[in-house]
């Protein structure tokens, strides 16, 4: 499932758009199981379908870049990485929420009918924010 959200934004610093972080989804993923979820690494590998040492190695890089953030004051941007979502997702321009669609046609919001929506696993795999 794609992630809640695209990033966060640091409060407080203003003009920072060019000394953004950028997570991949992978290292995003890897915060959500180990410290989110307080999956072990080992779970967390199977989930991810990664070695253990994979995993860890992602971890570290995705714990840098949000130390790197938080010291630096630097934005973090949500994009990219070797990630492929099992579902369709889609997000509701109108009353924002997510939802799975299958189908070639223009996917309607299920819950305001809006046809205002665009598709998550393009904005996070090819990076758009």
């Amino acid at each position: 499932m794609p992630p809640a959200i695209k990033g966060m934004s640091v409060t407080g610093v203003r003009g920072r758009k060019s000394n953004q972080v950028f997570l991949l989804l992978e290292e995003y993923e890897t915060i959500r199981l180990l410290d989110y979820q307080m999956l072990n690494q080992e779970q967390a590998a199977v989930l991810m379908q990664v070695s253990r040492p994979t995993l860890t190695r992602i971890y570290e890089e995705a714990r840098r870049k949000v130390a790197a953030s938080f010291v630096e004051g630097r934005d973090i941007v949500v994009k990219g990485g070797k990630v492929v979502f099992e579902e369709e997702w889609f997000s509701c321009g109108s009353c924002k929420n997510r939802f799975r669609h299958q189908g070639e046609e223009q996917p309607v919001c299920p819950t305001c009918g809006s046809e205002a929506t665009e598709s998550l696993n393009d904005l996070f795999s090819t990076g758009q924010a």
